[in-house]
């Protein structure tokens, strides 16, 4: 084989080197693909790891392969693709950063300021008349919420206060823009806190929020907006009008994506409006609407032709199976449950059974086909973290830092309980074999 190369024109073998050199590197990013967790609830954002041996036991002195301290603090997922971890905090001295941690070592490779911002709080817990017209953020999060989310080549962070940026992976600022200044004020009343996803060579983004329909004046439109992921250059824009009003409009929650027959449909959930559009147009393609609940937090998750959705202020757990395009009705929910549901964990689908944990710990496994209660058991602590699962097992993590581990059955099976000393809020991450806990002090590498 070598003799033959050396007696090529010199012109073929570089091509055929770089031929290879470009094969390898795809293969190479389609293996870090598999490992990586890149956007908030992971890859298919359902919260779901093919990891297929992560440990189930850990305390603050064992378990733990590295604990990286950060700047205080957020309530952001991390990004993980290869041996890069990208987190976004929030300092004390209001600086919006961007960290990247090496995940193999747990240093902190760079850190960029994004920007500079106060948090605008909220002392009372409702909004009337003309504080409407600006958000407040609720005690439990500030401006760094929104999860990042990476390609493997470059990263995307959104802020609360509307940046948008996005960075390559030695840590240059690609572009930037905000969304504030060029979409109008967010009046969403609890505190921005949806995150980005990617779709081919485009980053979406959400916001919805409340009208001011009922005030008079200017109006604050929700919409669906997509910018080119490399230049930063806008692609589409579509307004999202609901007939819900005030905190009703709202919603934290991430669009997901789903293969629905030969398309792919991103799905969007609030405002009383459950809907689907095309990524890479904007294009809608059905909605279902009238429906009821408050402001939502719970990100919806699909099981094949099923979407399951909470309504918000622990309104009912819907499964919706839309059977066409255009206006949907209410035919299209198989079932719906009204007993004691989340108000912050998303749900989750892993096998047969459909899983959701309430603020306060309750536990529920469903059948996701009929909605039939399989069991319920009540969870030490609070929570507001989504829970995560891989292997046949589910990680719930309480606000405390409790973790408890259960075998995802149809039967109850608790595992293991485990205790780390610090505040946590984010939702888990999983890749490389291991769990990353992002706590209100510090992000911890949990591996065998």
């Amino acid at each position: 084989m070598s003799n033959r190369v050396a007696r090529l024109p010199l012109s073929i073998v570089s091509f055929v080197l770089g031929l290879s050199a470009s094969f390898g590197a795809a293969i190479s990013l389609r293996a870090a693909a598999a490992e990586a967790w890149p956007q908030w609830r992971g890859p298919r954002g359902d919260g779901v790891s093919s990891a297929a041996d992560l440990p189930i036991s850990w305390a603050e002195d064992s378990g733990i392969k590295w604990k990286c301290p950060l700047p205080p603090w957020g309530a952001s997922t991390p990004a993980i693709w290869d041996d890069a971890v990208f987190v976004t905090t929030q300092a004390d001295d209001e600086r919006l950063l961007l960290l990247r941690i090496d995940a193999k070592k747990g240093d902190i490779v760079w850190t960029r300021e994004v920007g500079r911002e106060q948090t605008p709080r909220a002392a009372q817990l409702r909004k009337a008349g003309e504080e409407r017209r600006a958000q407040k953020f609720h005690n439990t999060h500030n401006l760094a919420t929104p999860s990042p989310v990476t390609d493997g080549q470059l990263v995307v962070c959104h802020f609360g206060n509307g940046l948008l940026a996005a960075y390559d992976f030695d840590g240059n600022k690609l572009w930037a823009r905000n969304l504030q200044e060029e979409h109008g004020k967010y009046t969403i009343w609890w505190g921005h806190g949806n995150s980005p996803i990617l779709y081919n060579d485009l980053v979406v983004n959400v916001c919805m929020q409340d009208s001011l329909s009922d005030l008079g004046g200017e109006p604050s439109p929700s919409y669906v907006v997509a910018y080119h992921k490399r230049s930063g250059a806008p692609a589409w824009k579509v307004l999202r009008p609901t007939a819900a009003t005030a905190e009703s409009c709202d919603s934290y929650t991430t669009p997901i994506l789903r293969t629905a027959g030969k398309r792919t449909e991103m799905i969007v959930w609030g405002g009383q409006i459950l809907d689907a559009y095309d990524p890479q147009t904007g294009k809608k393609l059905w909605e279902l609407t009238g429906l009821s609940g408050n402001r939502v937090i719970p990100s919806p998750v699909t099981y094949g032709e099923t979407i399951f959705a909470i309504q918000g202020m622990r309104q009912a757990l819907l499964a919706v199976r839309p059977g066409g395009d255009g206006p949907r009705t209410r035919d299209d929910i198989v079932w719906k449950f009204d007993q004691g549901t989340s108000d912050s964990p998303s749900p989750i689908v892993v096998g047969e059974q459909l899983f959701m944990v309430s603020n306060d710990g309750v536990l529920r496994c469903f059948d996701p086909v009929d909605g039939r209660l399989l069991w319920k058991e009540r969870l030490k602590g609070e929570y507001r973290a989504s829970p995560v699962a891989a292997a046949g097992r589910l990680y719930f993590v309480n606000m405390k830092g409790l973790t408890t581990v259960v075998s995802a059955s149809r039967r109850y099976d608790k595992l293991t309980e485990n205790q780390l000393d610090d505040e946590f809020v984010a939702s888990p991450a999983v890749a490389h074999g291991c769990i990353y806990l992002r706590g209100k002090n510090a992000l911890y590498c949990i591996g065998r």
